[in-house]
């Protein structure tokens, strides 16, 4: 029985909108929460989020504007429906995706690629990302695609994964992944801070790599899933007539800082319970960064990668993960590592990798 090729993350490149709406979204929310305690509470969560930027593909007003200020996507009675913001995601969501195959410069060949594994959460369009991207590359029209839909934020690990069974099973596949996010189509009136501080984090960004059997680049290991129980309104999306609506409980950090803890986790996602040099953790906001941290008991810079991404990009949901690993592709780094990232369920997605 002949053994299956090693799979190889050859390349990776990140792409943001131009559109930093950070702040505007923190002037926007304060005056729309109940009470001068309650916001005066969001203010001290907003400045310790541990998010400086956050980028939107929804361009500013005439005069400069933000989304929200008058002018903007959301200036409109009731917010926008479904519908508009779906036509957003339909214009803007391959264009992005195109930006960051883009940067991948010359590790990306139309003429070799044989998949494409496209991950998106964010929104829905048919023909599907996958499809307009493959006619946009000038893709063969035998290259074979996968579309991983509403899997949040750690579909980019899944996705990841998929590439490499499809390696393993076929020697000479190359396959491009995408990730593709536009979370900030989403917006939601609220009043109370919990829904408030969920929006804050969340972000537009995009992230394109190539896995093929070729050495280089980071070598792909085993993909590890796990699913904790009584978990399954942690976090949701709902989908509505304003978007999707995200529901992000405060148990979340918790939760997760207990499941990491426990010695039969650890013994499933590390070889002797212990964590790997390398660390990719998807940075689904402070407070997540910091139970994992404190659950694995690693050194804060253990998890530098992670914290930077959060405060240049925010949380991306599913590209998020790709832009850590990106970050430690780009430096260089050797050794053996994880990257492990979460999502509704409330349920981890992991593989392991060496560089």
């Amino acid at each position: 029985m002949s053994t299956p090729p090693l799979p190889w993350l050859n390349a990776l490149a990140t792409a943001v909108p131009d559109h930093d709406i950070h702040q505007a979204f923190i002037d926007w929310a304060t005056p729309r929460l109940t009470g001068d305690r309650v916001r005066a509470l969001f203010g001290r969560m907003a400045a310790r989020s541990g998010i400086a930027h956050r980028w939107s593909v929804l361009p500013p007003t005439r005069d400069g504007g933000s989304p929200v200020a008058p002018g903007g996507f959301y200036d409109v009675p009731g917010l926008p429906p479904t519908s508009a913001r779906m036509a957003a995601y339909a214009a803007h969501a391959p264009a992005l995706a195109m930006q960051a195959i883009t940067n991948l410069v010359d590790a990306f060949d139309a003429s070799l690629v044989t998949h494409i594994v496209v991950a998106s959460c964010t929104g829905f369009v048919a023909p599907g990302i996958d499809q307009i991207l493959a006619r946009q590359l000038g893709l063969s029209p035998s290259v074979e695609r996968v579309l991983i839909g509403f899997m949040g934020c750690y579909a980019g690990i899944t996705a990841l994964r998929t590439a490499r069974h499809i390696v393993r099973s076929q020697s000479d596949a190359v396959v491009l992944v995408v990730s593709v996010e536009l979370s900030t189509l989403h917006l939601q009136i609220e009043d109370q801070p919990e829904p408030m501080l969920a929006m804050l984090q969340f972000s537009d960004g995009a992230a394109a790599g190539i896995v093929s059997a070729r050495p280089g680049g980071f070598q792909l290991g085993d993909g590890i899933s796990l699913a904790l129980d009584d978990s399954a309104d942690l976090i949701r999306w709902d989908i509505g007539d304003t978007g999707f609506a995200m529901h992000l409980s405060g148990e979340v950090p918790g939760r997760l800082r207990e499941a990491l803890a426990a010695p039969v986790v650890r013994e499933q996602l590390f070889d002797g319970g212990h964590p790997p040099a390398l660390l990719a953790v998807h940075a689904g906001g402070r407070s997540v960064l910091d139970a994992v941290e404190h659950a694995l008991a690693v050194p804060p810079d253990a998890l530098a990668d992670s914290r930077s991404i959060l405060a240049r990009f925010g949380n991306m949901s599913s590209a998020t993960i790709l832009f850590v690993i990106a970050e430690m592709m780009a430096r260089g780094e050797k050794g053996q590592g994880i990257a492990i990232a979460f999502g509704p369920g409330l349920a981890a997605e992991a593989i392991r990798f060496a560089a």
